[in-house]
């Protein structure tokens, strides 16, 4: 199924790619067909401030993965003009903020690796590892950056 259909049965759209919150560079094109995405949080339209186990719960850290993928998309899809040229996420690396006791990170970031699989089937269950850390830029409380393999000749 297309990636766009798909989006659009699960009640979802691309936003805009966020601004950049630095010098680096979004996207980054190497190897020939991978894709380096770097960190978008979970902002969508509203600011979102805390951490998980206090201000947050892991639902609700979920929904921000998601989110936070959401972004990496739109970032992906203004690199490579369209994300039925992605064959494969290969890796994520999710960034979890939370209280010192929260230790559910693997379970937040099954919302970004659950969008990648609705969206993209197998192919798109990635590699990937999820860390705690103390705080995020913006007091954001989750992060996630991502490598896709596209293929750069693809007719769409």
């Amino acid at each position: 199924m297309d990636v766009y259909q798909k989006l659009n049965e699960l009640g979802l759209t691309l936003p805009a790619p966020p601004a950049k919150g630095g010098m680096y560079a979004p996207a980054k094109r190497f190897a020939n067909n991978l894709y380096y995405i770097s960190g978008c949080g979970p902002v969508l339209d509203a600011p979102i401030k805390g951490k998980l186990g206090k201000e947050f719960t892991t639902e609700q850290g979920k929904i921000y993965a998601r989110n936070c993928m959401l972004n990496v998309l739109a970032v992906l899809e203004a690199a490579i003009g369209d994300l039925r040229k992605v064959k494969s996420a290969v890796k994520i690396l999710v960034f979890v903020a939370g209280t010192d006791s929260f230790d559910e990170q693997p379970q937040v970031a099954n919302g970004a690796s659950q969008l990648l699989a609705d969206l993209f089937g197998e192919p798109g269950i990635p590699s990937r590892s999820a860390i705690g850390v103390n705080a995020l830029p913006g007091n954001i409380p989750v992060e996630i950056e991502g490598l896709f393999e596209v293929d750069i000749n693809a007719a769409v």
